[in-house]
């Protein structure tokens, strides 16, 4: 029995053709190839949607010099002057390089939706602020601008904003959880402006936004198209985003006051 295993056990194949013990041992040691992996499935396209035209347009009429002055200088104290909070983490998320189906995703910022807070501004900061671990509940913007021009990063740019659910710009969107559907927010900046006291509890218009306001705003976007390198034309609100068709905001806007302000700082020409 011995001396079989001595022969049985050497390299070189049996009599017969059959395998040896070493080669038998050889294939079980050998790692079995790994399956071929399946491409990742397409993503559905968002539907169809009236393509956003820009109300701010190319603008290269000259700048009001005070204005330009005014502004120029805002923009120069925007960093010391913008107050930053640390928002409860169930508000907001990293932004994707992956989407739901293992496609590949841009996480660029690319694009900037208006808003409007509704109720006030510590309203909005408190909202922020509170857990939310439902997901129906959960909110937030990048950007916060007070009624008397306050400026509050509520979010880093580099992190994704709750601040559109289902939704999508120019027939782009990008599904992240598959519950909800495809939205704008992994590739989005929000900024939302304080609503004025009689726009709380209105169905429609309210007196609108001060120029405190307009002011602020044109900065935070002027430093936004800059670094990262986002047009005017991508400049969009919450109610032409929403695919639901449930959003008004923002309300009473006035595009002009912010396309003169734009057009100062030399973004929009």
């Amino acid at each position: 029995m011995a001396l079989w295993l001595v022969r049985g056990a050497g390299g070189s194949p049996q009599a017969n053709g059959a395998p040896s013990l070493l080669d038998i041992l050889e294939e079980v040691r050998q790692p079995r190839p790994a399956p071929p992996q399946r491409p990742p499935r397409p993503a559905p396209p968002p539907p169809a949607r009236v393509v956003w035209r820009s109300p701010l347009g190319r603008s290269c009429a000259a700048a009001d010099p005070a204005l330009e002055a005014r502004l120029r200088a805002l923009l120069a104290e925007l960093p010391s002057r913008t107050q930053r909070l640390r928002i409860h983490p169930t508000n907001y998320g990293e932004r994707l390089t992956r989407d739901a189906f293992g496609n590949p995703l841009d996480p660029t910022p690319r694009l900037v939706v208006l808003h409007e807070t509704v109720y006030g501004l510590s309203s909005a900061v408190n909202t922020f602020l509170t857990p939310h671990p439902r997901d129906d509940d959960q909110v937030s913007y990048h950007m916060l601008i007070g009624g008397r021009g306050e400026i509050v990063e509520a979010l880093d740019p580099s992190k994704r904003a709750f601040g559109a659910g289902n939704s999508t710009f120019q027939g782009q969107w990008a599904i992240t959880n598959p519950k909800v559907g495809g939205s704008v927010n992994n590739f989005a900046l929000h900024l939302s402006l304080e609503t004025p006291i009689d726009g709380e509890h209105a169905e429609g218009a309210h007196s609108g936004y001060t120029a405190a306001q307009y002011d602020a705003m044109a900065v935070v976007l002027a430093d936004w198209m800059r670094r990262f390198s986002i047009p005017a034309e991508a400049i969009t609100t919450h109610r032409h985003v929403d695919l639901a068709g449930e959003r008004a905001d923002p309300r009473s806007f006035d595009w002009g006051e912010l396309r003169d302000r734009l057009n100062a700082l030399g973004v929009v020409c």
